[in-house]
């Protein structure tokens, strides 16, 4: 029988329903919209830093972890402009990392240039960074993680570290497929951990000079944005390591058990106030910790390792708390000045490497919703590619009738998931029977892009 193709379904809708749905969907966007917020967000950081210049140089460990949810936002965002704001970055820091060659904190731009390299493939934005990671993979590693005697140059001897190192040499692992580089990165991963967890409260403190301390209330001092710092580098880490390492099944397990403790930490706002233990000591909420803790759980949530009933709730707050703290112009307030404690933060006060971590959670925030609607059929393309693509992408009938019960050709609509725009498709037919529904999209160098058809 012939197959042919009609191509009203989004435009018909839209033609005979346009008023009602586009001007609820705008109304959407504008007040609820997490993507719109997080481009806000990315716009305000990237227009300040082109108007009153860099704070802190373009290879520091600010700017570092600033760079990790701009790359999120790049890989959501399908506007390639965003990758270029980053290269121009590589290009101005001569792709090459910081100072003190074994100072973490120094290399955490590494994993810009090894994202980088995963989508465009130039091998100048690695090419220096594993020269040093090749220096690192050989060195003893033998010395005390003590505070004292600079052994922050040398060794990952505070726990904002597990954030900056092994996720760097995480990428690069998986950009150059040299598992040397995780297989180092897991080994002082546990060096550190050794050192600096807490077992009885399963939170790690910031560094040796914290082991005897206690806040006002007589606990131990643990930081929020330290412990985010652990567990987003935890996520990341995890999200380069095969299934089948040997070491995965017990930095699940650690996930796990700081996951547990974080939730429970929780304050009623919906964020981590900057001591965990002792949170009316600075009784405001703070979005840079918040950011990295909403971030590792929604990642987590999304990978399988912790339970979406369980933990939504305690996601879901917590973007609440950060989604507020965004100033009418895209400003991100309540981010705690750099530091290496808890410490006072208000409205006014932000930084780049908490707008790092309100993207990074954004990025796993969206999927996270959109793969657990109800009646609605998802799918996703991710364009590995470094050039634009245009796609087709055809979802079988049958597969939209599992998902949507007594589905009508005249009464769906196709909407990009994060953006939330309508994309125009076309229903093919074999006589009078739907086969399959078709739709053609432009895809970005390095973008992912989730769509859902729902019922109008």
């Amino acid at each position: 029988m012939q197959m042919y193709k009609r191509t009203f379904l989004s435009v018909l809708i839209l033609f005979c329903f346009g008023t009602v749905i586009v001007k609820g969907q705008n109304e959407i966007l504008k007040t609820d919209s997490s993507y719109l917020l997080m481009q806000k967000v990315a716009d305000w950081q990237w227009n300040t830093l082109e108007t009153n210049g860099w704070k802190n140089h373009k290879k520091d460990w600010t700017s570092g972890a600033m760079y990790t949810g701009m790359m999120a936002w790049a890989k959501l965002a399908n506007d390639e402009n965003y990758y270029h704001k980053l290269i121009q970055v590589g290009v101005d820091n001569k792709w090459d990392t910081g100072k003190y060659r074994h100072f973490a904190d120094d290399y955490c731009v590494g994993q810009l240039y090894s994202q980088l390299h995963t989508i465009y493939k130039k091998p100048e934005y690695i090419q220096k960074f594993k020269a040093l990671a090749d220096t690192i993979v050989t060195l003893p590693h033998s010395e005390s993680l003590e505070w004292k005697n600079g052994i922050y140059t040398r060794e990952w001897a505070w726990c904002d570290a597990l954030f900056m190192g092994p996720p760097a040499l995480g990428y690069l692992a998986q950009t150059t497929g040299d598992s040397k580089y995780l297989d180092k990165s897991i080994a002082l991963w546990w060096k550190s951990t050794v050192y600096l967890y807490d077992k009885d409260e399963s939170l790690y403190y910031r560094d040796s000079r914290y082991f005897n301390k206690k806040e006002k209330n007589g606990t131990k001092v643990f930081w929020s944005r330290g412990n985010g710092w652990v567990i987003g580098g935890l996520a990341r880490l995890l999200s380069v390591t095969p299934e089948n390492h040997p070491e995965r099944k017990k930095l699940v397990k650690l996930y796990v058990k700081m996951s547990e403790k974080l939730a429970s930490l929780q304050q009623a706002d919906g964020s981590w106030h900057a001591s965990l233990l002792d949170p009316n000591s600075f009784p405001v909420k703070e979005t840079s910790g918040t950011g990295f803790i909403c971030y590792a759980m929604a990642w987590g949530i999304n990978n399988g390792l912790i339970s979406y009933k369980k933990y939504e709730p305690v996601v879901s707050k917590a973007w609440a708390a950060l989604k507020s703290s965004v100033h009418p112009d895209g400003k991100l307030g309540f981010v705690q000045a750099q530091g290496a404690a808890p410490d006072k933060v208000g409205y006014d006060d932000t930084d780049v490497y908490g707008v790092g971590a309100f993207l990074l959670a954004g990025s796993e925030i969206i999927p996270m919703y959109i793969n657990h609607k109800k009646d609605v059929f998802v799918t996703e393309i991710y364009n590995e590619t470094s050039l634009e693509k245009e796609q087709t992408i055809e979802v079988k009938w049958e597969d939209l009738s599992r998902k949507l019960k007594k589905i009508s050709p005249y009464k769906l609509v196709l909407r990009d998931g994060a953006s939330g725009l309508l994309i125009p498709s076309e229903v093919e037919y074999s006589g009078e029977k739907p086969q399959s529904l078709r739709f053609t999209v432009k895809v970005s160098p390095g973008t992912n892009r989730i769509f859902e058809v729902s019922k109008s």
